[in-house]
């Protein structure tokens, strides 16, 4: 049963909708709480106690949609609006609940329903909270869908499980990280159970999830790469003998310990793919780097020669002015008569000497400015190694890891196992010994 809601206002124009026509039939199946006796006055009155408050979306508006090829009773929809009101927190508010039926586009007539509370809390005189509304509500309907084996639709199917061969290594690492989350694990299992319709269809369901199905001691079991078993009734929500009516026989499926070991290798060999990847991954950033590096040490070469070049020419032109400022003829002999000559030659010996130094300033600036070009450069190829070394050894790390625990838990059952024989073996009573035909022989004297 597909389940949405959202707060809203507009009372009026909400009644008015639920009332329409357009239905084949529309009936007022409850109105609790309330004084008036039609939806537009119940509204109204929803409202009216609203202006005691700062909320203005003072209505909760939930439609129920049952699957299209089943006939739900009363009864059901009357449970899943109950549900809807504890988990909300919306129980005692005033609310109704109206029943439409209507033809589809295939001609049959369906039913849905519509349920409306009141968020006024009259006591206290402030709106109910309602947080996270959309997830509350996909939990409640997919317990439905589970509770009446009805079909699941495709996408109503929790899209964050997906194929565990296929996760990436940040995706691995936030899992590593955060754990495992209960309600998404049974999540997993329900949805398995709703696309399937066989024992092979729910083996393979649940190996895209990470887990293989096997035989355990009181039935089906699902066992991942840490050799954790999940009973399939317990994590689907379903008593056992409806799991046994829809699998059929334990017969073929590998016991706990086989299992165990082929849900771990799924997951090694994905980490191994990973690594091969982040290998791979790595020498093309650092084929990149080392062209972009290549690309760089000739930049910085063609202007090392640019920059001499300038230098040189900035150079000849200065001292070709320098040179202009010592006049010939008649005015040089008068400059050396006064001295001015002497002052020109002194003048332009501080500007060469300056000259020099701004040379050799933007010569020192520009190796500096290379200098820590490339050391960035170097950098960030270090850091792009460890980076992704890390990376791999992690995940060496991990699959070391995964098969020691099987090995572990193997070598653990072996122990078990060893224990209970011997213990056995205690227990057994020991068999009287015979007694000698000796003793029991009569003796007679000669």
């Amino acid at each position: 049963m597909i389940l949405v809601g959202n707060q809203r206002g507009g009372g009026k124009d909400l009644a008015l909708h639920l009332m329409k026509d357009e239905n084949e039939r529309v009936e007022i199946h409850e109105l609790r709480g309330f004084a008036s006796d039609n939806l537009v006055s119940a509204f109204q009155e929803s409202y009216a106690m609203s202006r005691a408050t700062k909320c203005k979306q003072h209505l909760f508006s939930l439609s129920l949609n049952p699957p299209p090829d089943e006939d739900v009773e009363t009864q059901v929809f009357e449970n899943a609006v109950d549900r809807v009101e504890e988990k909300l927190g919306l129980e005692g508010q005033p609310r109704t609940i109206v029943f439409h039926e209507k033809y589809g586009d295939d001609g049959k007539l369906r039913r849905h329903a519509h349920a409306v509370w009141c968020r006024i809390d009259t006591e206290n005189m402030k709106a109910v909270q309602l947080s996270f509304t959309h997830n509350k509500l996909q939990e409640i309907a997919r317990e439905l869908y589970i509770e009446h084996d009805w079909q699941m639709p495709r996408g109503f199917i929790n899209k964050e499980e997906r194929n565990p061969r296929n996760f990436t290594l940040a995706e691995w690492q936030q899992a590593k990280r955060a754990g495992k989350d209960a309600r998404k694990t049974k999540a997993q299992f329900q949805d398995a159970w709703t696309l399937s319709d066989s024992q092979a269809a729910f083996g393979h369901a649940l190996n895209e999830r990470g887990y293989v199905l096997a035989q355990g001691r009181r039935g089906f079991v699902a066992v991942d790469h840490e050799g954790e078993v999940y009973p399939v009734s317990r994590w689907v929500g379903i008593k056992s003998k409806q799991v046994q009516a829809k699998l059929g026989e334990l017969n073929g499926l590998p016991n706990v310990e086989e299992a165990h070991s082929r849900a771990a290798k799924m997951i090694t060999d994905r980490l191994k793919e990973i690594a091969h990847e982040q290998v791979a991954i790595s020498q093309s950033k650092q084929q990149v780097l080392s062209a972009d590096a290549e690309r760089t040490h000739q930049n910085q070469k063609e202007y090392r020669k640019k920059l001499e070049k300038i230098q040189a020419a900035r150079k000849s032109l200065e001292e070709e002015q320098r040179q202009a400022k010592l006049r010939k003829g008649l005015l040089g002999f008068l400059d050396r008569f006064t001295g001015k000559r002497k002052r020109t030659i002194e003048e332009n010996k501080n500007e060469a000497f300056k000259a020099q130094i701004r040379d050799r300033e933007e010569w020192r600036n520009m190796e500096e400015k290379q200098r820590l070009a490339n050391q960035s450069m170097h950098r960030k190829t270090e850091s792009i190694k460890s980076k992704h070394q890390k990376s791999v050894n992690e995940l060496k790390q991990d699959i070391d890891h995964i098969k020691s625990g099987v090995e572990d838990k193997k070598s653990k059952l072996r122990e078990e196992f060893k224990a209970k024989r011997k213990s056995q073996q205690r227990e057994r009573p020991k068999r009287r010994s015979s007694p000698s035909r000796s003793r029991d022989r009569p003796s007679f004297d000669r």
